[in-house]
């Protein structure tokens, strides 16, 4: 899985276990979540170019890094991708937003679009997708192909939990897109969720059944 990276950090696995824990409450989930999002965040940005500029310290003049030209584009999948927006705005403030709603038809388990609405700059950004599970593939696969009709040429895609199937289906439908994620899971049940995952991350994060 040349396109999957999974992120190991002791403070992502530890944060990540209680979220998994089904007594954690909504309000801890939700906290635990935008934190998470954040670590995630330093790790999917770690090839961002730098350029050297000059600058003055209190002491003395010097040259140190800042990022070329426009910053990232994050498209968040609803409704579960949004509760990642929150850690990673923190670090790229200036970062463009943009959305697209998919739900999933439970007897075909595929996505169904609903709403998309994105910056009209994305040839020029790094887009970073995120939804917090990659469980079949397909609405992470079928936002992909929207975004790139959009005009995106550099993509990648975060999540908490991948299943094997999902990662499949990604890179079989988007060899380009790299994968970020805090843990690749066992396999999918019947009904398409992640084992052992965390349960449904919108319902969780949101108090909802």
């Amino acid at each position: 899985m040349p396109e999957l990276q999974v992120v190991d950090h002791p403070l992502v696995q530890h944060k990540l276990t209680l979220m998994r824990k089904q007594a954690t409450s909504t309000a801890v989930f939700r906290q635990l979540l935008r934190e998470i999002s954040m670590l995630l965040a330093y790790e999917i940005t770690r090839d961002l170019k730098l350029e050297m500029t000059g600058i003055r310290t209190p002491l003395e003049g010097m040259e140190s890094g800042v990022l070329v030209g426009r910053k990232l584009a994050l498209v968040s999948i609803l409704r579960a991708g949004n509760g990642l927006l929150d850690g990673i705005l923190e670090l790229i403030p200036l970062a463009r937003v943009g959305f697209i709603g998919l739900y999933r038809d439970e007897e075909r388990l595929r996505p169904v679009e609903y709403y998309f609405k994105v910056p009209d700059d994305l040839a020029s950004r790094l887009v970073i997708v995120v939804d917090p599970m990659l469980a079949t593939g397909h609405s992470a696969a079928a936002a992909v192909q929207r975004i790139k009709e959009a005009g995106a040429r550099s993509i990648k895609f975060l999540c908490l939990v991948a299943a094997p199937e999902g990662v499949e289906v990604m890179q079989s439908a988007h060899p380009d897109v790299s994968i970020v994620t805090a843990a690749l899971d066992r396999c999918l049940n019947d009904k398409g969720y992640i084992l052992p995952g965390l349960g449904d991350a919108g319902d969780r994060m949101f108090g909802t059944r």
